[in-house]
This record gives C-alpha cells, sequence and structure tokens, in this order.
C-alpha cells in the first residue's frame, strides 16, 4: 500500500528530530563542534573541518536524501527502515557513521 504524504512527514520527522536530540546532546555532552541547521525540510550538519552532512525530505518521492564527502544517497521507507534504494544501506546506522567520520562525534538516535 502506499504511504499518503502525511505518514511520509511523521516517519521522516522522526528521524529529523532523533537526529537532532543526539546531536545536541553531543554538543553537551562532549563539547561537539557542529552547526546544525534546520530549514523547512532540510538538516544541514557543518563541522569544524568546513565538511557538511545535508539530510532533506523529497515529499513527491517519500524519499529521505542525504549528501555527505563521499557521496548522495536516496533513501525510501521499507519494512520498517529507511533504505538506501541502491543497495538497500539502512539509514540510521549510515547517518551515524558518517556523522561519526567527518566530525568526529558519536551519536546513537
Amino acid at each position: 500500500m502506499a504511504m499518503t504524504d502525511t505518514e511520509f512527514h511523521q516517519l521522516a520527522d522522526e528521524i529529523f528530530s532523533a537526529i537532532d536530540s543526539a546531536i545536541e546532546t553531543a554538543i553537551d555532552e562532549q563539547d561537539a563542534d557542529v552547526d546544525i541547521d534546520y530549514s523547512g525540510n532540510v538538516v544541514q550538519l557543518s563541522f569544524e573541518d568546513g565538511s557538511q552532512i545535508v539530510i532533506n525530505k523529497q515529499e513527491p518521492l517519500h524519499e529521505i536524501w542525504l549528501a555527505t564527502k563521499t557521496g548522495g544517497y536516496h533513501f525510501t521507507y521499507q519494512d520498517g527502515k529507511w533504505l538506501d534504494t541502491r543497495n538497500n544501506i539502512d539509514f540510521v546506522p549510515f547517518v551515524l557513521e558518517s556523522i561519526a567520520k567527518q566530525g568526529g562525534i558519536v551519536i546513537s538516535i
């Protein structure tokens, strides 16, 4: 059954909120040097070295897009997880690993 726009936003917002909370905790507890900018459907993380991770909601496709130093990835919701459309990697562990690699910040959600 196809996902509605409302369901898509609810699921995507849960992930965005979890990442935001984890980053805020890292700033408090680890003195992490990261800026988080929330603007509409886009979350932008800016790290000390100048690199960025951009996560955005693609409503027409019901996908979450992720841009890191290693490239761009598109995730769709399947079987209770956000999975990459090309190689089925799970969004959550992948984004946490990307944040750790680029920003040296270890978080969990």
